[in-house]
């Protein structure tokens, strides 16, 4: 029989040889302020556990259970459990964080921890059993559950090019045998590396006693949360896996099968016997402590090491024996009782498989990174100062108890989740409005698939509803015709004129020539020239004053850079209002004043500027921040100029400067919520221009002289300016000044009504 080494060097599958499907489970209990566990219910917010696909609890109803879908590259779980960490940190209470470490804090009497609050009796049934059987407080250890599928199309090759095996579902089982049977035996090693529960307050034991202070993990010892002593299973094959599980069951030794608490697990079916017809799908990898130095519980270069550990316990010739396994057992638990500064008494085993694992990286073109996972891991064998329980202990002595220390990592985890709420960690490089929409289905519980990143397209499902989103806002409730219409200002303005709704006067350009030789008409107007297409009021000139023509000229310029043709509109005085229309009413309505400064009779407009830029909510990078950074480029220069300023002019105390005309929040804008101050009349106004668009969403931008003046059909208070296909919702959620607005769940509220019906059910 050829080995897995031999045929991966045959057929010359390197790159495949290193992909793979991982998946992340991390177990943490929610803590107060003050240390105490809390003792709140699970959050509403999250909606049912019964289906929730990334926020469960686990035993206790304190006990959160963070999951990530399955993903085909190590970043995109660590993204995504990033991602998940936030959600879950900025929906619980403000006073409560995340126990970053495996063993729990100070508990309360055994009484008081309570189970999860579950809709199945059976699953509360089943918490009450392991009560029994366990107590409480062994229940209340956390962990990282690591789920390692290999990459099918690996899988494939292999089988094709071996011949003792008939069927696939076989040799993929032989595989994830193999890889489970060395797991056993060498898993010390990543006890040694990662083991990272060295101790716990004296509470937790009430009958039994530590040895010595410090060990590298009670979670991965006898001490920890292991089955009994009668327990019994073999993995010497799957026939005696199965059958050795199921008569642990039938004995009464196991209550259910998912009671076996072995550091693997085999995944892809509901029962083990199953297993001897569909085979092993993936492995469940459970032996791992909390990280505490990573504010996700593993590290990325973690995730890495496991997968190059894997990788080689397939690699290897040798398949593990059933009394290797028991060896490879009693070294791990000499290994997690050894204190965490001492050198390994299985050292020399240690280097020799790191050694190995190098010598498997040089005959599959190992990539850079997981050399440097492997030479990481050889420093820490070698000085097991740098391992992660010597480094706890550190901090523990440092910080002067393990309480303290570990409530410092976890109220600086919470605030650093809690500092920046318009960013969803492991997605900033998505558009804001994508990241708050992304942000609430994750709290929610509906599923998302990222398509395309750079087009921010979603995919989102519950059940087996399915809905696609771009931008945030762009969805199927919309005709097809409605952003197109809506993206073109020159048909947007003649279809709400038709429909008796006020639009400014005004022409369109297709060349500069045209535009120029036109300007007899506007040199005694109020202008507004603008791109006809664009969004985000790029490339828009205002002139409050007739304007000369050769700042006319470059205002035609700088419009025709951002599109083909250009829009010369007559200025309509008073207040810009944005109205967000979201399925026929208007939940958000925003007061956007044009990017600005107020001269303090000191610092020059140019200080100025760099002073307000430096507020948080302000950003670099478009519709990654809630406003956006002043810019002085050449359209700021030429309203300075019209008000006869430079950027090093100084301005009077008290007195605002305007940089920009058009008041877009993408320009440097400031916004302001005014939702509860603008009448009803106008509110209907947007509704019913938005009907007639035939959108669901849109941002209707109107001038208002007077908003406490109603609008009638006899005299309309308003003119309409242009009606937006994707209205950043973003610049609601998070104002300048005023309450913000967060208008993503309503979106997902108009895609998803039976989730909210549910919800109403259920409450």
């Amino acid at each position: 029989m050829k080995t897995v080494k031999q045929l991966i060097q045959e057929i010359d599958i390197n790159e495949a040889f290193y992909q793979a499907v991982f998946g992340i489970e991390k177990e943490g209990l929610r803590v107060t302020s003050n240390g105490q566990l809390a003792l709140t219910k699970h959050p509403q917010e999250f909606g049912n556990r019964n289906f929730h696909p990334y926020i469960q609890t686990d035993f206790s109803e304190s006990q959160l259970e963070l999951i990530t879908p399955p993903l085909p590259s190590i970043q995109e779980s660590y993204n995504w459990m990033a991602a998940v960490h936030d959600v879950a940190l900025q929906t619980i209470p403000l006073d409560e964080s995340i126990w970053p470490i495996s063993m729990p804090m100070v508990l309360p009497d055994e009484a008081i921890i309570p189970i999860a609050k579950l809709d199945k009796k059976e699953d509360v049934k089943y918490r009450e059993v392991l009560t029994h059987k366990y107590g409480k407080k062994k229940q209340m250890i956390s962990g990282v559950h690591y789920n390692f599928e290999l990459d099918d199309q690996l899988i494939l090759r292999l089988y094709e090019n071996q011949t003792d095996f008939s069927d696939k579902n076989s040799f993929r089982s032989m595989l994830y045998l193999k890889l489970t049977k060395n797991f056993l035996r060498y898993r010390w090693l990543l006890t040694y590396l990662l083991g990272a529960s060295p101790t716990v307050d004296d509470s937790f034991f009430t009958d039994q006693e530590i040895p010595q202070k410090y060990v590298r993990s009670i979670r991965s010892s006898h001490y920890g949360y292991v089955n009994q002593s009668e327990v019994s299973v073999s993995f010497n094959s799957l026939e005696d896996y199965v059958h050795s599980l199921q008569d642990m069951v039938k004995k009464g030794y196991l209550s259910e099968e998912k009671e076996f608490y072995s550091a693997v697990r085999f995944r892809g079916v509901h029962q083990a016997e199953e297993l001897l017809t569909k085979g092993i799908s993936y492995l469940e990898l459970r032996s791992f402590d909390l990280n505490p130095f990573d504010p996700f519980g593993m590290s990325k270069q973690t995730m890495e090491f496991i997968h190059l550990f894997c990788l080689y316990m397939i690699w290897i010739d040798e398949t593990a024996t059933e009394d290797e396994i028991k060896t490879g057992e009693e070294m791990n638990g000499l290994t997690a009782m050894e204190h965490p500064e001492e050198t390994s008494k299985f050292q020399e085993e240690g280097l020799q498989l790191l050694e190995q694992m190098e010598q498997m990286l040089q005959s599959t073109n190992g990539s850079k990174s997981a050399y440097s996972c492997i030479q990481e891991a050889r420093k820490q064998m070698v000085d097991p100062k740098r391992t992660i329980a010597a480094r706890m202990i550190s901090g523990i002595e440092e910080e002067g108890s393990y309480i303290a220390f570990s409530l410092a990592l976890a109220k600086q985890y919470k605030k650093e989740a809690v500092k920046r709420p318009y960013n969803l960690t492991g997605f900033e490089q998505l558009e804001m409005s994508t990241q708050l929409l992304l942000f609430d289905a994750l709290q929610k519980g509906i599923k998302v698939e990222l398509l395309d990143a750079q087009d921010q397209f979603l995919k989102l499902t519950f059940n087996q509803h399915i809905e696609y989103v771009k931008n945030g806002n762009m969805t199927s409730k919309d005709s097809y015709i409605a952003p197109l219409i809506m993206e073109n200002k020159t048909v947007t303005k003649k279809i709400l004129n038709a429909a008796g709704f006020r639009v400014p006067a005004g022409e369109e350009y297709t060349t500069l020539v045209d535009g120029i030789a036109a300007f007899w008409r506007y040199e005694q107007k109020q202008i507004v020239v603008k791109p006809k297409s664009t969004n985000y009021g790029l490339g828009i000139s205002v002139f409050k004053q007739t304007p000369s023509k050769k700042d006319y000229e470059r205002a035609l310029e700088i419009a025709f850079k951002e599109d083909s043709a250009v829009l010369v509109e007559e200025y309509i005085p008073g207040t810009e209002y944005r109205f967000f229309v979201l399925d026929g009413e208007v939940p958000a309505i925003l007061l956007r004043t044009p990017a600005n400064v107020v001269g303090d009779g000191q610092k020059t407009i140019k200080e100025l500027v760099a002073i307000k830029n430096e507020d948080p909510l302000r950003g670099e990078a478009k519709h990654r921040s809630p406003l956006e950074r002043i810019e002085l480029g050449e359209i700021e220069q030429l309203m300075l100029k019209g008000q006869g300023y430079t950027v090093e002019s100084i301005p009077e105390a008290d007195s605002i400067v305007y940089l920009r005309e058009n008041s877009n929040i993408s320009t440097g804008g400031d916004s302001i919520d005014v939702t509860d101050e603008i009448g009803e009349s106008y509110k209907q106004a947007a509704i019913e221009m938005s009907r007639i668009i035939g959108a669901k969403v849109s941002g209707i931008d109107l001038i208002i002289p007077d908003p406490t003046i109603p609008s009638t059909q006899e005299h309309l208070g308003y003119t309409v300016l242009e009606a937006n296909f994707n209205p950043a919702m973003h610049m609601h959620a998070y104002v300048y000044k005023g309450k913000g607005r967060r208008l993503t769940m309503g979106i997902l509220k108009m895609l998803f009504p039976e989730l909210w019906e549910m919800e109403t059910t259920n409450q």
